[in-house]
């Protein structure tokens, strides 16, 4: 809080007549698909640290609705927030946020399915340097079995007498639950930031939020699948053709110490140190060295400081340093875009933990748009692999992972993915097809887990398939009318396909995946 008010005071001091956004844009997969497409004969290409801000590049302004609406109600419904204040300083919006849904598994016919999501979205820009955002969801949802189950073998971890048990669960992209109804989850989560920029070159960013890495769908470097954490991080543009991203967070094990003075016992928390150095060379090339680093901050019983290295910003550096395994657990990548013309971009990461090449993960894929004279449509191709243990550690409290979630690919170690995607949008209806197909290569579930719940290795396959269909209202705010289908089958003994058809009403801002 400290820090936060110095910014605010900085800020405060600069005597601008004029404001600038610097707000963060979304990274739900809308925002993202059309942040990699062509606009204007130009297009994104800067590292894909991503939320990036709107003064680096202004999406928000390239995918208004420019279309001519004679009543003040539909300009409101199609192109405005709910609440718009603007004065010579500042800028201010308000808007509420809601994903009301209801389906039905065909293979579950007694059991209801319901999406219950109620909140607003507050962005807001003081002169020239400064800007703002918070948000609130509460929820109330029953999912599929697959879903169900997934979110309740990562739940909290409370101590006994022999060792930990498992409950409530944890919802991807979102917070940790309680129960609510019969099969049910209760949960609410807020998500802020505050940007301060002291001049054109460098950002500073405090938050509770999550980030990506990558022009991919999936990330293997650091996603938004797992829950916000609080951050600082400082985007510092070098030259023309150089930047950087210092960011550093506190992250949780869901696992409840057992000693406690409090109401309530506290989690087990530890470090996430990331460097991000990129190099532009050309408009159609870039790539970036990725280090990111989780750091031991004590056990069920202790806590302590962390490690100086912590705060070290040079690349590389502090996992050379580190040695002892039980201090910090290391993962390096390095993530590479090209785009040959303004249509097509291919782009691919590595990632290797602790320098042992048997830990390694490597995607390739490619993003296409607009083929010919067909607007507004996107075509994405993805491959992932993952080996058997890149994200774990040999202190199994310093796995890859947050608040019991995979910090980078939703589907942890073991594994290969195809991804095939595809989306169009005519006069804001829209149609988007989605297929996953997995390879599971000695895959445990639960291998993030900070303690060892003994599951087996197995090999196997899953595919899912799904299809969505619907009208775009507000593209702001991503406001839409859908119907979609979704089926999903394991090649696991006594496991019934799931095929789910669905019907809702949404802002969608952010992600929460379930192709896991």
């Amino acid at each position: 809080m400290k820090l936060i008010s110095k910014i605010f005071i900085l800020s405060c001091l600069f005597p601008f007549f004029s404001w600038s956004q610097q707000n963060l844009l979304p990274t739900g997969s809308y925002f993202k698909d059309k942040l990699f497409s062509p606009f204007d004969s130009t297009n994104y290409s800067s590292g894909s640290f991503l939320p990036i801000c709107e003064s680096d590049y202004n999406l928000t302004k390239k995918i208004a609705d420019s279309t001519k609406r004679y009543y003040q109600i539909t300009s409101f419904l199609m192109k405005k927030h709910l609440i718009e204040l603007t004065g010579k300083d500042y800028y201010l919006t308000i808007s509420p946020t809601f994903d009301l849904e209801r389906g039905r598994d065909q293979n579950d016919t007694l059991t209801s399915l319901f999406q219950n999501t109620r909140g607003y979205h507050i962005e807001g820009d003081i002169f020239k340097n400064f800007s703002f955002s918070t948000s609130f969801y509460e929820n109330q949802s029953r999912f599929t079995k697959y879903e169900t189950a997934y979110y309740n073998s990562v739940g909290e971890l409370y101590p006994n007498y022999i060792s930990y048990g498992t409950q409530n669960a944890v919802i991807p992209g979102a917070a940790r639950t309680k129960p609510f109804k019969v099969g049910g989850f209760d949960y609410a989560y807020a998500i802020g930031n505050i940007i301060y920029a002291p001049t054109s070159r460098i950002k500073i960013i405090v938050g509770n939020n999550s980030h990506f890495i990558g022009a991919g769908y999936r990330s293997l470097l650091l996603s938004d699948n797992s829950i916000n954490s609080p951050y600082i991080r400082t985007n510092i543009q070098l030259s023309s053709k150089w930047s950087f991203v210092y960011m550093r967070s506190r992250l949780m094990n869901l696992m409840r110490r057992p000693l406690h003075s409090s109401a309530e016992s506290y989690y087990e928390t530890k470090g996430l140190s990331v460097n991000y150095l990129t190099y532009t060379p050309t408009k159609h090339l870039n790539f970036s060295l990725f280090e990111g680093i989780i750091w031991n901050r004590g056990d069920s019983i202790t806590s302590k400081s962390v490690h100086p290295l912590f705060y070290n910003p040079l690349p590389g550096i502090s996992s050379l340093s580190i040695a002892n395994k039980n201090e910090a657990n290391s993962l390096l990548g390095l993530n590479l875009e090209f785009l040959p013309t303004i249509k097509h971009r291919f782009y691919s990461q590595v990632a290797m933990s602790n320098f042992d090449e048997k830990n390694m993960g490597f995607q390739i894929g490619y993003r296409g748009y607009n083929f010919g004279k067909l607007k507004n449509f996107m075509f994405q191709f993805e491959y992932n692999y993952v080996s058997k243990l890149l994200y774990t550690s040999t202190n199994r409290r310093l796995n890859y992972s947050q608040q019991n979630l995979p910090l980078a690919h939703t589907k942890g170690n073991g594994f290969q993915e195809f991804i095939v995607r595809a989306n169009y949008e005519y006069k804001q209806f829209y149609i988007d097809i989605k297929f996953n197909f997995y390879q599971l290569d000695n895959f445990q579930s639960g291998s993030l887990l900070p303690v060892d719940k003994k599951n087996l290795y197995f090999n196997g396959t899953t595919q899912q398939e799904q299809f969505e269909i619907g009208y775009r209202f507000n593209r702001k705010m991503n406001i839409t009318i859908f119907g979609s289908y979704t089926y999903r089958e394991e090649s696991l003994k006594n496991t019934i396909p799931t095929k789910f058809l669905n019907i809702g009403f949404r802002t969608s801002l952010i992600n929460h995946y379930n192709d896991f």
